[in-house]
Order: C-alpha cells, then structure tokens, then sequence
C-alpha cells in the first residue's frame, strides 16, 4: 500500500469528469486492471489535462459583439488573424485591443530598433521560462542579427559573450531590471547616453510588454507548436 501512496494522494486532491473516470477505467483494464494501474491512469489524464489551455481559444463564429471588433482591428492594424498571445487575451477584448496597440509600436518602431528589442524579448522570455515567446522570437532574432551564440548562451541561462557594446547595454539593463527590479546607476548612465532618455524609456517599456505577455501566456498555460521545443527548465 505504501508505493500506491503517493498516486493515491495525488488522486485525492484532483476533480475528475466523468469522461475521465470512464477513460481512466478504460485504461486500467487495459493494462490489467489493477489499483496501482488505475492511479497511474487517473493520474496521467490529469497531467494531460493540467497542460491543456486555461483560456482556450474563441472561435470566430463565438465571438461577442467586442470580440469580433477587437479581432477586425487586429487584422486591420497587423495584417493577420489574432493569434499567439492575442488569443487568451480575447476573454477580455478591450485588454486585447490596448495589448495589440502598444506592441505596434513596441514591437516594431522602438527607438532602440528591432535587433535590440529582439534581444530584450529574448531575455525576457527566458527569464520567465516562456515557450511560445521563445519559439516565435528565437529566429526572428537570428534574422535580424542577433549571433546564434548568443541565442544559445540566453536559452541555457548563460551570460553571452562577444556582446556589442550596444547588446551588453541592453542586457545588462534589462537582466538587473528583471533580476533586481532596478537598475543601478552605471547600468542606467551607459543606456542613457547610448540611447537617450526616450530609448530608455522604450527599453523599460518593451521588458514591461513582453513580461505582460509572458505573465499572461504562463497563467493560460498556452502551448507551443508540434513542432516547438521547451526552453530548458532551469532552478528556481
């Protein structure tokens, strides 16, 4: 009884549907029906059921009078359909709306220009352990310039080397403004004069976005492509 513990407690503290429990049953039978076996099974189907979308995605023909406008708005302004992160956020399409507006700006005309807001999204996304972030801006970032060393070096948690002056900047400002929650005064100095107070501003801002996302896409639990790899899980 002691090796079914575990399984057993793991079953206590878990609400299964009635499709589940006949699944589960299914399951057990099939593999010979025994107690153990059933835990096993309850267990697994709660695991896959842990990791499917909190905030699913609407389709269309659901949508509310809000969500079809925000939705005619986002095609208007970014030439595709709402996907990605924009799609958990159509619960709440007027938070939708405001998201999709700050990122034209964030996401393609930041002062510091898209190689480093490419970076800052990188680092972002790595240090929130964001997966689709990550999936999507990876090559996007090897696109626009960003060595693939350093991609690497991020995705396992390293300091790059090799840096330009104006990648160190921009890293160094944005892991202490993450890891810190401030930014000392020779990170602060270095970025202001490199950039001036506007592309600090946008440098804050965009860690700030891609946070929101990231915060918004863990609390959904929304998945990455067949086709996705997961970063690294690191120590907490």
């Amino acid at each position: 009884m002691s090796r079914l513990a575990p399984a057993l407690s793991r079953f206590r503290s878990l609400r299964f549907s009635g499709k589940n429990l006949r699944r589960a049953k299914d399951l057990s039978r099939r593999s010979g029906g025994t107690p153990t076996q059933a835990c096993l099974a309850l267990c697994l189907l709660s695991t896959v059921a842990l990791a499917q979308d909190r905030l699913p995605t609407i389709p269309p023909d659901q949508y509310t009078p809000e969500q079809k406008k925000a939705a005619e708005e986002f095609e208007a302004a970014r030439k595709v359909k709402v996907f990605g992160p924009f799609e958990p956020l159509m619960h709440s399409p007027e938070v939708m709306t405001l998201t999709r507006a700050m990122g034209d700006y964030l996401r393609y005309k930041p002062k510091i220009g898209t190689r480093l807001s490419e970076l800052v999204i990188l680092i972002n996304a790595r240090l929130w352990t964001q997966d689709y972030e990550w999936y999507v801006h990876a090559p996007i970032a090897a696109k626009v310039g960003i060595a693939p060393e350093v991609i690497a070096a991020i995705r396992d948690g390293r300091r790059p080397t090799g840096l330009s002056e104006d990648e160190e900047i921009v890293y160094d400002f944005t892991t202490e403004l993450q890891q810190n929650r401030r930014v000392s005064d020779a990170t602060f100095a270095r970025a202001e004069q490199r950039f001036g107070k506007p592309g600090v501003v946008d440098l804050t801002a965009i860690s700030g976005y891609y946070t929101f996302l990231a915060m918004q896409l863990n609390a959904a639990r929304y998945g990455i492509p067949k086709d996705g790899t997961p970063l690294p899980r690191l120590p907490e």
